[in-house]
Parts: C-alpha cells; sequence; structure tokens
C-alpha cells in the first residue's frame, strides 16, 4: 500500500451531543485537506452503528454523506468494529467502507500497528463476553432484517437518548493485567503500536520501542492519533494540531470491566 497519513478515531460515540455530527464533519473535512489519505475508526463510531439502513438516525446519515465525499476523493474509510457497532458486512453499509472487522493492522515506517476496540480484552468478564455473543449473532441478525424501517428507527433513538444519559463511571476501570497480557502477546508477534479505545480515558504501556496504548475517547476530548507515513504518531486535536498525551493517575487504573 502506498505511504500516506492516516488519523485514528476512538470512541466518538456521534448521536450523542446534540453537536456531534458536524463536528465529526468537521473533523473528516480538515483530514481530508491536510492530506490523511485513510480515516479509521477504532471502534464505537456512533451511538450504535448497524449494518441495514433502516437503523441509520440522522446523525449517521450526515456522516456517513461526509464519508462518501472524501472515498471519492480517494480517501480510505476503515471501520474497527466496537461493542456498538453491529453486522457491518451487510450490503448497505459495507458499500460505505473500504474495510472493516475486529482487528486492523497496517505498517507504516516499518512500524507495525494493530487496532482492537478492546471490548474484549477482560477474559474474566463472561458476562459481557456472553452478551456481545448473542448481540451480534446469526439469530440477531435475522430479527434485525425483519424489523420494520418505523420500528427500528425508533428502537435505536429510543436507545440514543437512554445511553446519553447512563453513569460513566466504566471509563475508569481498566484490567490492567489483561491489558498488559494483550500488549506482551501483540509485541511477541512483532507489533510495534498496539492501540485500544472502548475504555475513553488514556492509558500506556511501553517495552523498549514497542508502545500499547488505550486511546482516549473522541466524545470527551475531540481528539485523535495522526500515524505520518514514517511511523511516528502523535495524539492531535481538531484541525489536526499535535498535542500531548496526558496519561491520568495511576489510582485510577483500577481493576474492573468496561461498560457498554
Amino acid at each position: 500500500m502506498a505511504r500516506m497519513k492516516r488519523l485514528i478515531v476512538a470512541d466518538s460515540h456521534v448521536g450523542q451531543g446534540a453537536d456531534d455530527a458536524d463536528a465529526m464533519s468537521s473533523l473528516l473535512r480538515v483530514a481530508g485537506e491536510r492530506g490523511v489519505g485513510e480515516i479509521i475508526y477504532l471502534g464505537d463510531a456512533f451511538q450504535y452503528l448497524i449494518g441495514m439502513s433502516k437503523f441509520w438516525t440522522a446523525s449517521v446519515r450526515q456522516v456517513l454523506g461526509v464519508w462518501r465525499e472524501l472515498r471519492a476523493r480517494g480517501l480510505r474509510l476503515i471501520v474497527v468494529e466496537g461493542n456498538r457497532d453491529f453486522f457491518l458486512d451487510e450490503p448497505e453499509l459495507a458499500g460505505e467502507l473500504d474495510w472493516s472487522g475486529r482487528r486492523y493492522r497496517f505498517t507504516a515506517g516499518g512500524r507495525v500497528f494493530e487496532l482492537v476496540h478492546g471490548d474484549l480484552v477482560n477474559r474474566r468478564d463472561l458476562q459481557y463476553r456472553f452478551w456481545s455473543t448473542i448481540s451480534k449473532s446469526a439469530a440477531a441478525r435475522l430479527w434485525a432484517r425483519l424489523l420494520p424501517r418505523g420500528l427500528a428507527t425508533t428502537i435505536v433513538c429510543r436507545m440514543e437518548a437512554h445511553l446519553a444519559k447512563t453513569n460513566r463511571r466504566f471509563r475508569h476501570f481498566k484490567p490492567v493485567a489483561d491489558l498488559e497480557r494483550s500488549a506482551e502477546a501483540a509485541w511477541a508477534e512483532g507489533v510495534d503500536v498496539l492501540l485500544w479505545g472502548h475504555f475513553h480515558s488514556p492509558w500506556l504501556r511501553r517495552s523498549s520501542e514497542r508502545v500499547a496504548l488505550v486511546m482516549p475517547a473522541w466524545l470527551d476530548t475531540r481528539t485523535s492519533v495522526l500515524v505520518a507515513d514514517d511511523g511516528s504518531w502523535s495524539l492531535v486535536g481538531e484541525r489536526l494540531e499535535p498535542l500531548p498525551l496526558a496519561i491520568g493517575d495511576r489510582a485510577s487504573e483500577r481493576e474492573g470491566s468496561a461498560g457498554p
């Protein structure tokens, strides 16, 4: 693949705020103007993203319209599946993307980057793993296909309204032992930079030249990660200006499982 700049956005949850679809649209257009060749969503791009268009809210449709603009100019659009993403391979959504799946790898400047949402990192959270399996099963896909359009939109809108009010304390609970285990496994496979989302607040581990990072949520910080074609990377703001990566107090890195 040709050398290119990549912009990685984690946990934007577009649809939760009054102006977040406009803010995301602006970021995407800035990325296109600044020579970014690939935009990667590290899961949970929207409050819910479901592969059938009857589920798409106004926020989803607005941002997808910008995706089309950018892809028409040659920019690639990648979605790593998060816990709020369902059936991304359905034809209606697949036609809007260049790639979707659970794990995405690319090489820049000789460094191997791996991107995984992170919702399945905690192996002990059996309840969540069971819910994830059921909600993304063939039976759930069939149910989603059979729902009438009006009812489908109503269900998603109600879910968005409910989730916007939920307690978000889960962002500060990280399964540190599982994150460290996953980092070591990825590094052993030759990964140089491992990026997760899901947990919303940043967490960082280094081993020599290798890095594992939980990215801050765009929802909360309006920040993303920009990867240059030489493999260097930095946290950036809404105009792609470089920002310092502030890692919170270790006391916040307590054992626990992240919420939905």
